[in-house]
């Protein structure tokens, strides 16, 4: 049996069928935040659902389906029940979609004035930070352009600060009817209201700075603290520093996201860090020790075994970038190139000619059967077999 219920997405944003596009926002925000995969990894599903809840919710045309009892996701076309999904017939359909009416009379069904006032949009800013400012973290000062709160009119939008009047144009509804025929019968097509834009409202002595609106653009410094650890893509969110809304709003988020400077040592993997680091080959077949500076300034030694291989990795562990969350810092793998000499004075050569005689060594060519080393060439063979 086909299951008919549609999905309560009011039930799954927690508000009420009556709630505004600002109260949709607010919900839809206060759950993003307690949901979000970077914060709670194990509520993602439950994040997808909330997001696509106010996807449908914020859209007038899929609500108006929701409102009418079917699911505009729904894989039927948006019926929540059996032929038209619930509707009166086929003039529901085209009403909950487009908002008009047919046949002989029908009128459209009115969404109402979307309100003058309307919450801000979030705002966007990067900065781009090196590696060691990275792992110290940071305080910048930000130039950003947004809208914001006109001083002059404090939001109102009005030079003498009166309150707004019924738009005349559309009676405050919000929107303007046209009425045309076609072969299903009469069409009533609703539009926003040139006059008030859909607000339902109009300001009569619009502010000299604003034209009315409420806010302007503006240019202006912010503070920004970058924690330490923090990365290529990671977001620091300003609570209320984004733009100002039409009329005056509550102004949406700031979002500063950062950008990683190449460094010319280290190479970041996360938490962890990597850098190279050549070693003679004498150093390389006695050990030594090499001192190192690391992403944060401190001193480093570098121990490097006797008889150490080309390609060998010391790891120190601590030396790396700290977690944002927590502070635990990563590992800084040193990776060792060991160096062979190209051009060799008389007495060096003489040394490494006494050096090799003492080994008593043949060069050999590997076979499968000799390999057991482990060397470059039964490695490269491994990466070609997918090992």
């Amino acid at each position: 049996m086909r299951n008919n219920v549609a999905r309560d997405y009011y039930a799954i944003l927690g508000v009420d069928r009556s709630a505004n596009d600002q109260e949709l926002k607010r919900a839809y925000r206060r759950l993003a935040r307690e949901l979000h995969p970077d914060v709670n990894p194990a509520e993602e599903e439950r994040f997808k659902e909330v997001t696509t809840a106010y996807e449908v919710l914020s859209d007038p045309q899929k609500r108006q389906i929701v409102d009418a009892g079917g699911d505009p996701l729904d894989p039927r076309g948006g019926a929540g029940f059996d032929g038209f999904g619930g509707f009166g017939g086929l003039s529901d359909v085209f009403e909950a979609f487009f908002g008009q009416g047919f046949g002989a009379g029908g009128g459209g069904r009115s969404r109402g004035p979307r309100g003058r006032v309307q919450a801000g949009s979030d705002a966007l800013v990067r900065v781009t930070l090196d590696l060691e400012e990275c792992a110290t973290g940071s305080r910048k000062e930000l130039t950003v352009d947004t809208a914001i709160l006109c001083d002059l009119c404090v939001g109102s939008g009005s030079a003498s600060g009166g309150k707004p009047t019924r738009c005349a144009t559309c009676g405050g509804s919000g929107e303007v009817q046209s009425v045309q025929r076609s072969f299903l019968g009469q069409m009533v097509t609703a539009r926003p209201c040139p006059t008030c834009s859909g607000a339902g409202e109009v300001v009569q002595d619009p502010c000299g700075k604003c034209s009315g609106a409420g806010r302007v653009r503006a240019r202006r410094s912010i503070t920004v603290d970058i924690p330490a650890g923090a990365g290529e893509g990671v977001r620091v969110r300003l609570a209320g520093q984004g733009e100002v809304g039409p009329g005056g709003g509550a102004a949406g988020d700031l979002y500063v996201e950062v950008r990683e400077r190449p460094h010319p040592v280290f190479f970041r993997n996360g938490d962890d860090l990597h850098c190279t680091v050549r070693v003679p080959v004498v150093d390389a077949a006695l050990g030594a020790t090499i001192p190192m500076t690391t992403i944060l300034g401190e001193e480093a030694l570098v121990e490097v075994a006797a008889g150490t291989q080309p390609g060998a990795v010391v790891e120190l562990r601590g030396q790396g970038m700290p977690q944002v969350r927590g502070g635990v810092r990563g590992t800084l793998h040193v990776h060792l190139d060991v160096v062979v000499p190209a051009r060799l004075d008389h007495k060096q050569a003489e040394k490494l000619r006494e050096f090799r005689d003492l080994r008593d060594e043949e060069p050999e060519v590997v076979s499968a059967a000799s390999n057991h080393t482990g060397g470059l060439f039964s490695r490269l063979k491994e990466a070609f077999r997918g090992r």
